[in-house]
């Protein structure tokens, strides 16, 4: 079983009286990649959360969203009582020395002093452990939701990748088909060029039988077809290990080796019939290649 790089989880619960909703997503990335949109209570715990997500996830471009709703009443305020006390006799003390008259209201004083700064103050909001460790269970039930939703993917990718696999090695057997008439196309070849030259010339008939080694050793290519068969066998072996770190990467690398070894019978073929069976091995390598970026 392999798994895909794109996937969605959410998880949604409680931390103390704060009302928690989480939403990880994720798509392809060569490595482990962390977009986060959280709340500046969570900033002391960013580290932590990325350990977290790289250990369950892996790899692949996850954007993380965590929102933290206060139950009940709002942020508290913190009144800071001593400096009101010293604005009020600073101000009495203005008041007596310009001879000013002081309102008899004392809400409006109140008012006043209650106005300048940093008599009120929003309170400190921090997490307490306990509720970072809520926190942090959502975050990780969110991110095994994901890993759920990649299997379910890579099940798919599996499926369209061995078939694409299934369709080289097909498409190999049926070089062979076309193979006799191959060689006796060239062996015509350089039957015809040889008593057209034959009459004009002496041959060196060394010379002519390493020409016709080198010849024929350019044009075999029973090495590229068990190699090619090979790779195609590892790559299915691969795909059916399960999951693992990099195998993503790894089922890549074979492919580059399965386009090497088509590229090459192509180049030898020398026979339309054979160029059109490789045209078609290249459209499934192709289409492998397009699923292989987005496997873990």
């Amino acid at each position: 079983m392999i798994f895909s790089m794109t996937g969605y989880g959410r998880a949604e619960g409680k931390a103390g009286n704060r009302q928690v909703i989480v939403e990880v997503k994720s798509l392809n990335g060569k490595q482990f990649e962390l977009n986060s949109r959280i709340t500046p209570l969570l900033k002391a715990y960013e580290a932590d959360i990325r350990n977290e997500l790289m250990r369950i996830l892996k790899r692949g471009t996850i954007d993380l969203a965590v929102t933290v709703k206060q139950e009940g009443a709002g942020k508290p305020m913190q009144v800071n009582t001593e400096l009101a006390r010293y604005y009020h006799q600073a101000m009495t003390a203005i008041a007596a020395d310009l001879k000013l008259e002081v309102d008899g209201h004392p809400e409006h004083i109140l008012a006043t002093l209650m106005r300048m700064p940093e008599v009120v103050a929003a309170d400190t909001d921090t997490l307490p452990e306990a509720e970072w460790l809520e926190i942090k269970q959502l975050i990780t039930e969110a991110a095994e939701r994901l890993s759920r939703h990649r299997e379910e993917e890579g099940k798919a990718i599996e499926k369209d990748l061995l078939a694409n696999i299934n369709g080289i090695e097909t498409l190999l057997k049926a070089v062979e088909q076309y193979e006799p008439a191959r060689i006796e196309r060239i062996r015509q070849r350089i039957n015809s060029s040889l008593n057209e030259w034959a009459e004009k010339e002496r041959i060196d008939m060394n010379r002519l039988e390493q020409e016709l080694i080198y010849y024929i050793e350019k044009i075999d290519f029973s090495e590229e077809k068990q190699r090619l068969r090979t790779h195609c066998a590892y790559f299915a072996e691969l795909a059916g290990n399960g999951l693992a770190d990099g195998i993503g990467k790894k089922l890549g690398f074979v492919l580059q080796e399965i386009g090497r070894e088509i590229n090459t019978l192509g180049s030898k073929a020398n026979d339309a019939d054979i160029q059109k069976i490789v045209v078609n091995m290249k459209d499934n390598l192709e289409k492998a290649k397009e699923q292989v970026l987005n496997v873990l």
